[in-house]
């Protein structure tokens, strides 16, 4: 929690001491006013006032997180409310937290009549559990591959031991740890710099199934999570995430503190990240894992549940990948109906006599269960709740083809997801709350309505919503080129011949400083392979190091390239002459065997719309924004956005996927293009 001295009184919470702190924010901060970052102010002040949904595209460069944050600050400090801020990325979560507000309070602080408190609270597993640290919990090594990341038992008290000893790689992880929990007030895993494995991580923390709770825990007190729970319902701002708010609005659990208005930032990702939050998937090997567990820490029969499991893999043997539209047939929901019964009858076997108030192996055994229950019983009802499922295998690599596809020989992972997430959050989220929600890429052209739809906004006993638009101080048309290589061939599985040569031209047109973005890792490391002996630049791919790394040292040397995939479509903020050419290989449709997006496309169509349009179209346009977005990042920024996929000059629907786009001076020609960025490159830029 940050808290920040207060001085006098000099306003009251309303539209004009909204833009009065803002003015002082932006000046204490040596910026400069812009029109668009003020009517945002305005026009949220509005919607806290009066209730009403907003959402609010806001080009790069607006200044968004200054016009949401001043008017929750506004507001949480007259009506003693927490407001919240939620994210989609750790990286603009730690920017608010660590960055944005410490600045913006340090220079409106003398406007304030009191202290302004500020939290941050994540999942339970993302801290440090005291009492694991302890040795209150059993030591898990998860088996390669196994979907708990849970696995067999060790039952080793002392870390070190149980993973081979302080001089392995693990082992050195996990001693880290815990000299630096010793030291830390807040055992957040990211203030633990360099950081740690997942698989480390997994020896030091909880999930919230594990989690024995604050009443049997006999560390409760010292537990960071509590702590970070705490502090946030002191707030005057909650930063959170995505995943949290899905599990408040689908579960109903108290893992945020009571509020009344929530900021959605990067709200472009809020239906798949809500999506993925709340989907699951069940294998015979996690049946196992649990028995095992059960067996070990309860000392219960495990016999039925070992039966359910071999009558399971016995029914899903050489089932094929992909959707099933129906559901589970009659002899596998027979099987999983037998599995969650024995879950039960295990489940009520292993509660324990009471008196053991913090079995820590106990608890991780039933949380098992209780996660396996949970899976059946949404499997049995899928097709009455209108949830999807499908089968799929974990992926192998070929080295006949050189990348990783589908292993037939693999497991077979029994996956379920919501085909639409609009109703649980149009009364998890929308009912009882004033939401915000702002992106860089909300709209497609003028409209609002393809993401509004997706999040419950749209149809019959929606809420009323306001979208606005408030630009962007950049002059896109003169600051940027859309290239589309109309005369390529249509793309087909993997890059052709004549892409790649496209790919060469363009990079050394511009010297190098190009952004080359891929619609898979294997597209992206074929042609960093291709494009190595061809050009003779220094040629970064994700993967050769840690994203962080990567995205500075491209930064820092003006001729280098940077290959890579979606994280890279979103994640990079590289002002300046480095980034003077982003490539795109092809229009981010999802993938046609997708089975989630598949099942919602039929959803539409069925209903009598496009599917395609309103799903696959949709999803590429957003995606296809964020990536072109990566060119201009400030005033000063010139380039191209080259992309390689001639139907976004050819395809009735290419309009449609360049309304998203921001409004770059758009070409077909070659010469043009390539003449632009030889001139960005004959500047030294």
């Amino acid at each position: 929690m940050t808290e920040v001295a207060a001085g006098e009184v000099k306003g009251t919470a309303g539209e004009q001491f909204v833009i009065e702190l803002l003015d002082r924010a932006v000046a204490g901060m040596g910026g400069q006013s812009r029109s668009g970052q003020h009517e945002m102010a305005r026009q949220v002040a509005k919607a806290i006032e009066t209730g009403d949904h907003l959402l609010v595209q806001a080009g790069t460069g607006t200044g968004k997180s200054l016009a949401y944050l001043i008017p929750l600050i506004a507001h949480s400090l007259v009506s003693n409310k927490p407001t919240l801020v939620s994210t989609a990325t750790l990286a603009l979560q730690t920017q608010i937290v660590g960055r944005d507000l410490p600045r913006l309070l340090k220079t409106i602080t003398p406007a304030l009549d009191r202290l302004v408190k500020v939290a941050l609270v994540k999942g339970r597993s993302n801290y440090v559990c005291q009492h694991k640290l302890a040795g209150g919990f059993p030591s898990e090594e998860p088996a390669e591959g196994q979907l708990f990341s849970l696995g067999e038992d060790t039952s080793v008290p002392h870390f070190a031991a149980a993973l081979g000893g302080p001089s392995s790689q693990l082992g050195k992880e996990v001693v880290r740890l815990r000299e630096w929990a010793e030291k830390t007030t807040t055992g957040d895993r990211d203030e633990l710099l360099p950081g740690v494995t997942d698989r480390a991580w997994r020896q030091v923390s909880v999930t919230s199934m594990e989690c024995l709770g604050a009443q049997k825990c006999p560390m409760a007190a010292e537990c960071f999570s509590e702590l970070a729970r705490h502090n946030a319902a002191e707030a005057d701002v909650v930063v959170t995430n995505h995943a949290m708010l899905a599990v408040s609005a689908f579960e109903g659990l108290a893992v945020l503190p009571e509020y009344d208005v929530v900021v959605v930032d990067e709200a472009h990702e809020l239906q798949d990240r809500v999506t993925g939050a709340v989907s699951g998937q069940l294998s015979v090997a996690m049946v196992h894992a649990a028995a095992s567990g059960a067996r070990k820490h309860t000392a219960i029969t495990v016999d039925a549940l070992n039966a359910a499991a071999a009558n399971l893999e016995l029914a899903l043997a050489d089932v094929p990948n992909g959707l099933l539209p129906n559901g589970l047939n009659d002899e596998q929901l027979d099987c999983v109906d037998q599995l969650r019964e024995a879950c039960r009858a295990a489940l009520s076997d292993s509660k324990g006599d009471g008196s053991q108030t913090a079995d820590g192996g106990r608890q991780l055994a039933r949380s098992r269960l209780m996660l396996i229950l949970e899976l059946c019983e949404r499997l049995i009802v899928a097709r009455e709740n209108r949830e999807v499922v499908w089968f799929s295998r974990a992926s192998s690599f070929d080295p006949q083809q050189g990348y990783a596809q589908p292993d037939e020989s693999a497991p077979v992972l029994v996956n379920i997801a919501p085909l639409s997430v609009a109703g649980k959050l149009r009364e998890g989220l929308f009912a009882g709350h004033t939401v915000v929600l702002t992106s860089a890429t909300l709209a497609i052209g003028s409209a609002f309505e393809p993401a509004a739809g997706g999040l419950g906004l749209v149809g019959e006993g929606a809420p009323s919503w306001t979208g606005i638009d408030v630009g962007s101080p950049f002059d896109y048309p003169k600051q940027g080129i859309l290239y589309v290589a109309g005369h390529l061939p249509r793309p087909g599985r993997g890059a052709s011949p004549e892409a790649l040569d496209e790919l060469e031209a363009l990079i050394r047109a511009s010297g190098g400083g190009a952004l080359c973005l891929f619609s898979s890792r294997r597209a992206a490391e074929e042609a960093a392979e291709a494009m190595r002996p061809r050009l003779g630049l220094s040629i970064l791919c994700q993967g050769d190091s840690t994203m962080t790394a990567l995205v500075k040292q491209f930064a820092d040397e003006p001729d280098t390239c940077l290959f890579g995939t979606m994280s890279l479509w979103q994640g990079v903020d590289v002002p300046g002459g480095s980034c003077r050419l982003v490539v795109i290989d092809r229009i981010p449709f999802p993938r046609p065997d997708d089975p989630l997006m598949t099942a919602r496309s039929r959803a539409v169509a069925q209903a009598g719309g496009n599917g395609f349009m309103a799903v696959s179209a949709t999803h590429a346009a957003i995606r296809l924004a964020q990536g072109a977005g990566r060119l201009i990042r400030s005033t000063g920024d010139k380039g191209v956005v080259a992309v390689l996929d001639s139907r976004l000059a050819t395809e009735r629907y290419a309009g449609f996927l360049r309304a998203a786009l921001p409004p770059f001076w758009p070409t077909t020609d070659r010469k043009t293009a390539f003449a632009a960025l030889e001139r960005l490159a004959g500047k030294g830029a």
